[in-house]
């Protein structure tokens, strides 16, 4: 009941340390408070923790927590930052942990602050003289919009670990493969003028008309020759998401918008995926010079996979009595995974809880977690 209290009083901290991350400035906040309870919990267990800034944020900071010298050993990741909350849906304080149910609401409860509070109760009751591997925790920033933090620091290339575990929720068991996220905005920019004389303006809806249907060939395209059967939906799937033009029938239109959302598979980076857009839509961009514009409605997740059959994703099966999984959201797997480690994805609570009102981890994770992530250490630090 003690250790239980004890790992109530850090999920309380963390929970009430807001650290959202929004691409609009108005709600975006900086993660200092969250950053700097972890320097303080990790420090005090004898690890050498160094705070990061992180370019392109608002006052964002990575947190890196080490114990041991020199490469290999294990890498515990997580993000620190939470998304936006819906203002009246929650039915508490998304900043106060609450307990209900056997359960603790809280924003950040499951995805995911609530990860590193479970990791330093399994730290405490392992002998950290024993490690013949070093351990490295790292906090990340801006996880829920661009991935700045994991970016940053993959491409510091600071550490070297021979495996990771990224704590997103995915119900303790392990991912070893996701689908990648990208979104463009396409707006055609046409000239108005009176319905009664067509010729004298550019209707940008019916250019628009054309848009769509290069991309119709190119989701066909998508679908016939990139293949993951791993997945339920196994190829990359496009969806027109948003589309206006226009503002009186008897106008012709000057200008249409259309949004679409791509979820690529691992064999189609973002760089190859943009290129593919690019062309589909190049014989309508020289049919109407200038009048095509393409661009990021925000920053893109590539996709991931490692092995399945790799010696880690078996040991982590094992010791965690699940088979290992694909899903179709997006994580800073492929970031990490750019150290060189066998890089897994597992975490406490159910991603279902993600990103809704009443956020919430049955009680019923935390020892399992904390067990799980004590046999992990050992397997990759200690044994």
């Amino acid at each position: 009941m003690k250790k239980l209290l004890q790992i109530k009083n850090s999920f309380s901290q963390l929970i009430a340390a807001p650290s959202i991350s929004a691409l609009e400035a108005d709600q975006d906040m900086s993660n200092k408070a969250v950053i700097e309870l972890l320097h303080t919990w990790f420090s005090d267990l004898g690890m050498q923790c160094q705070s990061v800034p992180v370019a392109n944020t608002r006052n964002k900071h990575n947190l890196v927590a080490s114990f041991g010298q020199g490469k290999g050993g294990l890498l515990l990741a997580g993000h620190t930052d939470t998304v936006p909350f819906d203002e009246g849906r929650w039915s508490q304080d998304p900043f106060l942990l609450t307990e209900k149910d056997n359960r603790w609401y809280g924003l950040g409860t499951c995805d995911m602050k609530g990860f590193f509070a479970l990791v330093l109760a399994a730290l405490q009751e392992l002998p950290m003289d024993k490690f013949k591997r070093p351990l490295h925790i790292l906090a990340s920033a801006d996880e829920e919009t661009t991935m700045n933090g994991a970016k940053a620091f993959a491409a510091a290339k600071s550490i070297a670990p021979d495996y990771a575990i990224i704590g997103e929720p995915t119900s303790l068991k392990p991912v070893y493969m996701h689908k990648g996220h990208f979104t463009q905005g396409i707006r055609v920019t046409g000239r108005s003028g009176h319905s009664s004389d067509p010729a004298k303006g550019l209707n940008a809806i019916e250019v628009m008309h054309k848009v769509t249907g290069q991309l119709l060939k190119l989701k066909q395209h998508l679908a016939d020759n990139y293949r993951e059967e791993a997945f339920s939906v196994p190829y990359p799937t496009m969806n027109f998401g948003h589309i206006h033009g226009g503002d009186a029938a008897n106008r012709i239109c000057g200008c249409c918008d259309l949004h679409i959302d791509l979820r690529p598979i691992p064999s189609l980076p973002l760089a190859d995926l943009e290129l593919l857009v690019a062309n589909y839509l190049a014989p309508i961009c020289s049919e109407y010079p200038g009048a095509i514009q393409v661009a990021p409605l925000y920053p893109g997740s590539e996709p991931f996979a490692d092995n399945k059959d790799g010696s880690w994703t078996k040991l982590v099966a094992e010791l965690s009595d699940s088979q290992p999984e694909v899903v179709n959201y997006a994580t800073e797997a492929p970031y990490i995974s750019q150290l060189g480690c066998q890089t897994l994805v597992l975490g406490p609570g159910s991603i279902e809880q993600a990103h809704q009102p009443d956020e919430y981890l049955d009680l019923s994770y935390i020892a399992r977690t904390k067990d799980l992530l004590k046999n992990l250490i050992y397997h990759a630090c200690i044994k």
